[in-house]
């Protein structure tokens, strides 16, 4: 947070409490309220407020950092394409312990250690990220190096193993249908016209006009079938054995790296939802009768009209697999969804190493 920015949290909140005391409340409240969520959020407000803490001010001794994985039963690792945070941990003298924000729920600000990552990327709230495409990190595991300027002494490296039991997903989906035109309203009928009322010479009003009826909305468009999906899937041999797989749809390619062993990929091609019918025209308001002995008679209104029926939603795509005769034991872990689509089909053939 900058200096002008903590001053002019400063100089509001002395504003909305002198205008408190002066019992103008209502009025200073609502401005310190809207200052808040742009102003808290700044390191300078969330040490004032004892939240955070900044480094520089302890005397730690000793750091230590550990990746944060839900699957850590099964030993820490990251997936390509998936992101999960860093959580490092300080000791003081009196071994007194400090952590950091974000995932590690602690005081010390990210902002004052200096993270760098090869293969990996690691942003400023300490989550780590790992591309997609397999392809850049299969047998390079990213190495992570956490320093803290403000003690040149404290310095740790962690080897983040790859793993790939991890659970993906491609999903497609057709174009949605376009919305139905809104009917167009009816016609206030005309006003009667004025009668007498005058005792010697009273006549009738006029009677008020009909409205007229209110036009249906449009049907709402059909939304397209999904896109055909083309997978190939190839098995890369080993002593742990992984499964290549590529899935083209809508001139893009994805690929994936899959152990069998708790790895999956759900691939969908959904059809596009039906678009929303028009909204019925409101009908015109009967006019009103003219005044008079005696008064006109009020016209009709209008019927409104009805509203548009929604499109249909589209069908799934066609969905077929091309694989390897050694990639079928384990083709169970690649599922396939397509709702109102066709059966998806399946080629054995050779396929060679997809990279």
């Amino acid at each position: 947070m900058t200096r002008l920015k903590l001053q002019v949290f400063v100089r509001i909140f002395f504003f909305a409490f002198s205008s408190w005391e002066q019992g103008l409340a209502t009025l200073s409240l609502p401005l310190l309220l809207a200052s808040l969520p742009a102003l808290t959020g700044c390191a300078a407000v969330k040490v004032k407020l004892g939240t955070r803490v900044y480094l520089k001010k302890i005397p730690v001794t000793s750091m230590e950092a550990k990746l944060m994985d839900a699957k850590q039963a099964k030993g820490p690792g990251i997936a390509p394409g998936e992101k999960l945070p860093l959580i490092a941990t300080f000791i003081s003298p009196d071994g007194k312990v400090f952590i950091t924000e974000g995932e590690g729920h602690g005081k010390i600000l990210w902002k004052d250690l200096k993270v760098t990552a090869t293969v990996a990327t690691v942003n400023g709230k300490g989550v780590v990220a790992l591309p997609e495409d397999p392809r850049v990190s299969e047998g390079k595991p990213p190495h992570i190096i956490i320093t803290a300027p403000s003690h040149p002494d404290l310095h740790v490296e962690l080897d983040v193993p790859l793993r790939y039991d991890h659970s993906y997903t491609a999903n497609y989906f057709g174009s949605s249908g376009i919305t139905g035109s809104d009917g167009i309203a009816g016609i206030d009928g005309t006003d009667g016209m004025m009668g007498s009322t005058d005792p010697d010479h009273p006549s009738a009003g006029g009677n008020g006009g009909n409205g007229t009826n209110g036009e249906d909305g449009s049907k709402g468009g059909d939304g397209s079938d999904g896109p055909p999906v083309a997978i190939h899937v190839a098995l890369r041999s080993g002593a742990h054995p992984l499964l290549q797989v590529s899935v083209e749809a809508e001139g893009k390619l994805k690929l994936y790296l899959l152990d069998p062993q708790g790895g999956s990929l759900t691939v969908r091609s959904e059809g596009g939802s039906g678009g929303q019918g028009g909204k019925g025209g409101r009908g015109g308001r009967g006019g009103s009768g003219g005044t008079g002995s005696p008064n006109g008679s009020s016209g009709s209104d209008g019927s409104n009209g009805q509203d548009g029926r929604s499109g249909q939603a589209g069908n799934g795509g066609r969905i077929s697999v091309t694989y390897d005769p050694q990639a079928k034991p384990f083709l169970s872990i690649v599922k396939l969804l397509n709702p109102g689509g066709p059966p998806p089909v399946f080629n054995e053939q050779p396929v060679d190493p997809l990279w």
